[in-house]
């Protein structure tokens, strides 16, 4: 738990009246201000709020919390205002969560190219095929392929992800080509556990139109499914950040050319726009120049 930023949660609360009003002024959403006062009730070991319908009030504990609270907060601000260091400086470790598939053939080779232009900044990646919860697990950026984000969260598009059908030269050389989607359900298919396990997606003449595929392998990372098409094991759905190479050289065959994938958005997703360090700002803005200016992962 962020302590000082718990104790401005709770601060701001008393003096706005609500978690509504505290979470409109602080730019959080309710079930943040929520967590944050739950677990600074927790560290605290009191219960700090009386929390009804109508209205909200301080428990003797808060009542003498809150005082410390407040000089506590001065202190701190005191000591930003004598640092050394410009708040515009970008400094100290980022941790982001990415998937498998995309940190390794995208993200590794951006987060290179950031620190050698912001030396004082520290990258961990955290390789996760799951959604995490960016508070509880101290994540300051996540980078999710999708359609569905989360409103409570604050997400910027930084590209976009297409999908292209293909399969080895000899897969297809034993199993024929599928000329239509149709005949997905004549082929061994290899398909991503939580996308497109049972059925592919397409749009075609403005609407999106399912087709029902066999699943020969399953797997929940797109790394895999890629190898596994490389060894002639099936047809794939991929994404061209991570297969376009191959199609270009000739190691995967690209497939049904007038049937496109449903595009989901890359986006980065932070959880408060509040006090935003240097350095997370920087890097969303890194990211959508660098991947506006590389050489385009679409091209075959």
């Amino acid at each position: 738990m962020d302590k000082l930023t718990a104790m401005e949660v709770f601060v701001t609360v008393v003096d706005c009246g609500s978690q509504s009003a505290a979470a409109e002024k602080l730019d959080l959403s309710r079930p943040v201000i929520s967590r944050y006062l739950a677990e600074l009730e927790d560290w605290s070991g009191s219960r700090l709020l009386h929390r009804t319908t109508r209205r909200l009030s301080l428990t003797d504990a808060g009542s003498k919390f809150l005082p410390r609270c407040r000089h506590i907060l001065e202190m701190a601000s005191d000591m930003r205002g004598a640092s050394d260091l410009s708040e515009n400086t970008p400094q100290g470790v980022l941790r982001i969560t990415v998937s498998s598939s995309f940190a390794q053939a995208q993200m590794a080779q951006a987060v290179s190219a950031y620190i050698k232009k912001y030396p004082n900044v520290g990258i961990e990646l955290l390789l996760l095929d799951r959604t995490v919860n960016l508070i509880d697990e101290r994540i300051d950026l996540a980078i999710r392929i999708t359609n569905d984000l989360d409103d409570q969260l604050i997400a910027r598009q930084l590209s976009v992800c297409r999908s292209v059908v293909c399969a080895s030269p000899a897969y297809l050389r034993e199993n024929g080509t599928p000329v239509t989607a149709d005949e997905l359900v004549l082929h061994q298919c290899l398909t991503h556990s939580f996308h497109g396990k049972t059925s592919w997606v397409f749009e075609r003449n403005g609407e999106q139109v399912s087709y029902p595929v066999p699943s020969r392998i399953s797997a929940n990372e797109a790394t895999v499914l890629m190898q596994a098409a490389l060894a002639g094991a099936g047809v794939a759905l991929l994404p061209t950040y991570l297969a376009s190479s191959y199609i270009r050289s000739g190691a995967l065959i690209a497939l049904l050319p007038d049937y496109r994938a449903v595009e989901l958005g890359i986006y980065g997703v932070y959880a408060s726009r509040k006090h935003m360090p240097a350095a997370l700002r920087t890097m969303l803005d890194f990211l959508v120049e660098y991947f506006t200016d590389q050489p385009s992962w679409d091209v075959m």
